[in-house]
């Protein structure tokens, strides 16, 4: 195995033809999952390339590296609507993880239940891709993520950076995780409610994302239009809304649980999130 830690984004990009080339960021997907005599022959570490690092806010919305770690994040002066973002980087492991785990990896790995995927994905957020041949594109992440492990992300291209418009300034966030236990635990399910209210209680802007219960994270739209104009203790969170997602039995819970356990978990994020 080769190991390259390249230190301009060029120079990455260049590596990344190299055939048999597997991107690593912080690593800490990557490293645990392989087996004795098993790896890529070459292996593309990105942490000393500069362009990846830091976080910058826009006139039309914030930019996070794509090496930014989560303990960065985590620290960064950011407004409530990214709280549900700061408590799902808190869930990803422990505090050595959160120190070298990157945003972009967490996307990368495109597991089930990356805990990150739920409040990006409220947040409207978009990734930037970037290859040697074919220059930047942008993507949501909606669309970027494809399924269990699966992404949109070409052989010869590198996440960048995440883009986050601009919420609404009023508007506040939480996340929820359920786990077999209460650390360092892969989710059973998990949720991110973004909400702004008026004056009155009633709702402008509801986004609810669900993560662990599908093959990808999702936004559940029927619940989020429907409680457009309805005062927050007015809303009841039915099956129906839940008709998307498609949770499975496996050795944390089985199916069933999950339908129950989510349904729960959004009515009390609602609850949460406005308290």
């Amino acid at each position: 195995m080769a190991l390259y830690f390249p230190t301009s984004l060029n120079d990455a990009l260049d590596i990344l033809r190299t055939p048999d080339c597997s991107i690593v960021s912080g690593g800490t997907d990557y490293f645990p999952a392989l087996k004795r005599g098993q790896g890529n022959t070459v292996v593309l570490s990105l942490t000393k390339v500069p362009e990846l690092h830091g976080l910058t806010t826009a006139q039309n919305g914030v930019r996070f590296g794509a090496g930014l770690t989560w303990s960065q994040m985590i620290k960064a002066d950011l407004p409530p609507a990214f709280n549900a973002l700061k408590l799902a980087g808190k869930e990803v492991g422990s505090i050595q993880i959160q120190n070298t785990a990157t945003l972009a990896g967490n996307l990368c790995n495109a597991s089930p239940a990356a805990d990150g995927v739920p409040a990006l994905l409220a947040l409207d957020s978009e990734v930037e891709l970037q290859s040697a041949a074919r220059g930047t594109r942008q993507i949501t992440l909606k669309d970027f993520l494809k399924g269990v492990r699966q992404t949109d992300r070409k052989a010869d291209e590198i996440l960048t950076s995440i883009f986050v418009p601009h919420p609404p300034k009023d508007m506040r966030s939480v996340f929820s995780k359920l786990g077999s236990r209460s650390y360092l635990v892969i989710s059973i399910c998990m949720t991110a409610v973004n909400i702004v209210l008026d004056n009155e209680g009633q709702v402008c802007d509801l986004r609810v994302a669900v993560g662990a219960c599908s093959p990808v994270a999702q936004r559940l739209t029927s619940l989020e239009e429907e409680a457009i104009g309805q005062h927050w203790r007015d809303i009841k969170v039915r099956e129906d809304h839940l008709a998307q997602l498609s949770p499975i039995d496996d050795v944390r819970a089985s199916a069933a649980y999950r339908w129950a356990a989510v349904q729960e978990q959004i009515q009390r994020s609602v609850s949460e999130v406005v308290g």
